[in-house]
């Protein structure tokens, strides 16, 4: 028992830049606490003393604001930071090096008693803050799942999902990135810079109106040498327009730093 803590406390000192020593981290972190106290509850759950195992994680979440269900099974080095309104259901599994920030749901979907209804957390996963993973999948070894995103079905492990429904992104898009971030230890929050796939659509659709601008404009400077080259000719009069636009204007930078 007194391993596993110093483990809990090791993790929290390693990627909690705001803690300052053990004692803090002892006393003052509730998610370390109710893991303690998840750890009594679902011993008294494996040993068929349901109703104490239920009374514990109960009262567990008035101290605090963190639910854990007694037949949830949570692994090593399990860091929930802040933690108020974190509820896990009774069959999610959380993997060993999980990072949960506060206002996470791993929930349910199905009513069958008795089924996997809740989600499996490989290791190393970090869930964001006020996401809702719902259902009895998998979310993937060094998955990210981005803070606010409603997340119903699997995701691959190293990639993130981001959004509501949840939007997979894959990690060999972003390799080097993620080398960089796995360096640096994780990413915060479970949300990395150019991660949000509505901005990335914008900036994909601004830069192709802006290669499309350019393509006509220079199609525009064709016409008008081949026109300047033959105006002696009767019927190549007047084949520009007047009032057409030969010169760019859009400012595809611009509009692209507004999405960012």
């Amino acid at each position: 028992m007194f391993q596993r803590l110093r483990e809990d406390i090791a993790c929290i000192l390693e990627r909690d830049p705001a803690a300052r020593s053990s004692w803090e981290v002892l006393t003052c972190y509730p998610g370390l606490h109710a893991l303690v106290m998840h750890r009594w509850a679902h011993a008294c759950w494996t040993r068929g003393l349901r109703w104490l195992a239920r009374w514990l994680s109960q009262l567990a979440r008035f101290l605090t604001g963190i639910e854990i269900h007694p037949g949830a099974t949570i692994g090593r080095r399990v860091f929930i930071d802040h933690g108020m309104g974190v509820v896990i259901g009774e069959t999610a599994e959380v993997g060993d090096d999980c990072t949960i920030y506060q206002g996470v749901t791993l929930g349910g979907t199905s009513l069958t008693r008795g089924a996997k209804r809740h989600p499996t957390l490989g290791r190393g996963v970090i869930i964001g803050a006020n996401a809702q993973v719902l259902g009895g999948f998998t979310v993937g070894d060094g998955a990210r799942v981005g803070s606010s995103a409603v997340v119903v079905k699997p995701v691959p492990p190293g990639a993130t999902a981001v959004g509501n429904p949840a939007r997979i992104l894959h990690a060999e898009v972003d390799a080097q990135r993620e080398e960089a971030a796995a360096r640096m230890g994780f990413s915060a929050y479970g949300v990395t810079q150019s991660d949000d796939p509505v901005a990335q659509a914008l900036k994909g659709l601004i830069d192709h109106a802006g290669g499309q601008e350019r393509q006509i404009m220079l199609l525009w400077q064709a016409i008008e040498k081949l026109s300047s080259g033959a105006r002696e000719l009767p019927h190549t009069a007047g084949c520009v327009p007047q009032d057409a636009q030969t010169t760019g204007q859009f400012d595809a930078e611009r509009l692209n730093r507004l999405v960012k």
